[in-house]
């Protein structure tokens, strides 16, 4: 297939992933976007992220191929590819006593999950491994990204391959056809803008929503990366724990707040979240509480939840052949390859002549 023009929309791990890809093909990427890595905004989702490979994809068969297809790549880069930011670290899954699953959490705690012959390691935990107060547990070998480190190592990845990185807003999809580096216009524009999608002129998705989630970075070193089924505040909070690579911190979430697009965070979730963290991790702090906790930073990042789940498809608006990459919720990094290349397949059907949309 001859070499197009490519205007992508968004700079996040969809953005870059997705240009990266489509540059391999020997492509011609230009991608348009507010927000590049280095910056932290409310509406970049992508810096916010923990992040790690957590299958959340419950009965989603796209989601679960996506996941399947994104594993090898992130465990090729935390094995071999150390500028990349991401580590091996052990995983333990822990399911309460008295608290039911949500449904999005039903895949990953699973004594019997879809994932255990994925993944590195898997095998239920002994009774005798447990924390008080939980009732089952599993563990395995998962990753944790730096996403201070891997958002640039991507970039530099796209600019390697000769993709053109610009800041600018796009109000109108359609108006990204002419947004191409080269003058031209595009052949085809690749909306990647996330949650920002429910605003596209163009767009505008109703099925997209925030769902807020709040942490707190700390220096504290954790043995390895918890997360339970449930809390008892109730499902839109949670408990998770994760060390990032290279000097990245140690993640302590989290909530998982619906339509809640509030940037301001809110001191009395984290206190519960850091009370969480150390109930199941005494080791965080050698036994000393929540005041042994020593904070980098609190943040707080809106994921795009998308009803029905992400988007991966194309259309014509305005005369302007679009593919839609948006709506992962919170696994955009883990089902990132799986997802981008789709999304190439996708353009390429767009390249061919009298394609069907």
């Amino acid at each position: 297939m001859s070499p197009a023009n490519i205007v992508v929309i968004g700079a996040g791990v969809a953005g870059l992933t997705t240009s990266l890809l489509l540059a391999k093909r020997r492509h011609h990427v230009t991608v348009i976007a507010k927000h590049m890595p280095g910056d932290y905004d409310i509406q970049y989702t992508s810096p916010w992220a923990g992040a790690n490979f957590f299958p959340f994809s419950f009965e989603n068969e796209p989601a679960r191929k996506w996941e399947r297809d994104t594993h090898p790549e992130l465990w090729r880069l935390a094995t071999q590819v150390p500028e990349s930011g991401i580590h091996v670290q052990d995983a333990r899954l822990y399911n309460a006593k008295g608290l039911e699953t949500p449904g999005f959490m039903k895949d990953l705690m699973a004594e019997d999950p879809w994932f255990k012959n994925l993944v590195h390691g898997f095998r239920a935990l002994d009774k005798d491994e447990l924390p008080e107060g939980m009732a089952s547990g599993t563990t395995f070998k998962s990753v944790c990204i730096n996403t201070a480190v891997y958002l640039p190592y991507l970039l530099g990845q796209c600019r390697k391959y000769g993709v053109v990185l610009k800041r600018g807003v796009v109000k109108h999809i359609a108006d990204a056809r002419d947004m191409h580096v080269s003058g031209k216009k595009a052949d085809v524009v690749v909306n990647c803008s996330g949650l920002m999608s429910c605003k596209l002129g163009g767009v505008e998705d109703a099925k997209l929503i925030p769902a807020r989630g709040q942490i707190v970075v700390v220096r504290n070193e954790a043995p390895a990366m918890y997360t339970t089924n449930a809390v008892n505040e109730g499902d839109d909070e949670m408990m998770y724990i994760m060390m990032r690579a290279a000097g990245g911190g140690t993640i302590l979430g989290g909530c998982y707040q619906k339509g809640n697009w509030s940037p301001e965070i809110d001191p009395n979730l984290a206190n519960r979240i850091m009370k969480r963290c150390v109930e199941i991790c005494p080791e965080l702090t050698g036994g000393k509480g929540v005041e042994g906790l020593d904070i980098i930073r609190h943040g707080v990042g809106l994921r795009p939840w998308r009803e029905g789940g992400a988007r991966l498809e194309s259309e014509v608006i305005n005369g302007v052949k679009v593919v839609h990459n948006y709506g992962a919720a919170g696994w955009g990094y883990q089902a990132s390859y799986g997802m981008s290349s789709d999304v190439v397949a996708l353009v390429e059907d767009c390249l061919k002549p009298q394609a069907k949309l």
